[in-house]
């Protein structure tokens, strides 16, 4: 009876990888050839790019919720939010020490619609919004203030504002030398990592029926 309810069970899957004794599986496709599910995608070194490894779930082959960035020797290098497949809201970009090196923001547009509409915040009256309609494009679109770090004390370098893709403003940091010195704490999203008991490599077992 068991047997029978764990094969009808990947029998759903046209393809998957089994990542342990438990049968638990990732890189899931289903029989429309769609991704679906926890994905772990591993880019390997090439023509001096470093390669690197992510992991983060798949919807109907698209990217939504929380993806995590890893270098090849396991440490957490990014954090990216997804939508519809586009980028949205915070991305996080850290150093291999785990300083924030860069902080990007994004606005998904729904690919299944030709024109999409937002709430824009107006700058002259906060917390009041009009409702923008943009042309969508097939990608996401910078939306937010961008910030770029100094990758060996932390401090900020220069920030950028851009409003549904325009580049509104851009300012070079301030930085006194007592503020270069300072010591910037790391990022909460990199504590969390540091504090597990270690990221575990995992090796795949093929579980193609092809």
């Amino acid at each position: 009876m068991l047997l029978l309810m764990a094969g009808g069970g990947f029998a759903q899957w046209k393809d998957y990888r089994l990542i342990n004794d438990a049968k638990d599986t990732v890189n899931r496709i289903d029989q429309q050839d769609r991704r679906q599910g926890e994905w772990i995608v591993r880019v390997e070194k090439l023509r001096g790019e470093p390669g690197y490894e992510e992991e983060g779930e798949y919807v109907d082959n698209r990217k939504e919720g929380e993806w995590r960035i890893f270098n090849l020797m396991g440490d957490l290098i990014g954090i990216e939010q997804y939508r519809w497949g586009n980028k949205d809201g915070a991305a996080l970009y850290f150093t291999i020490n785990g300083g924030l090196r860069m902080e990007q923001h994004w606005k998904a547009l729904n690919p299944d619609k030709q024109f999409d509409t937002i709430q824009v915040e107006d700058v002259d009256k906060l917390d009041t919004y009009h409702t923008v309609v943009v042309k969508n494009e097939g990608a996401a679109l910078k939306h937010g203030v961008w910030k770029y770090y100094d990758p060996e004390n932390g401090s900020l370098i220069r920030s950028e504002t851009y409003v549904l893709g325009k580049l509104e403003s851009s300012d070079a940091a301030a930085v006194q030398p007592q503020q270069q010195l300072k010591e910037v704490p790391k990022p909460k999203e990199v504590l969390e990592f540091e504090q597990q008991k270690g990221r575990k490599k995992i090796r795949y077992q093929d579980g193609s029926t092809l």
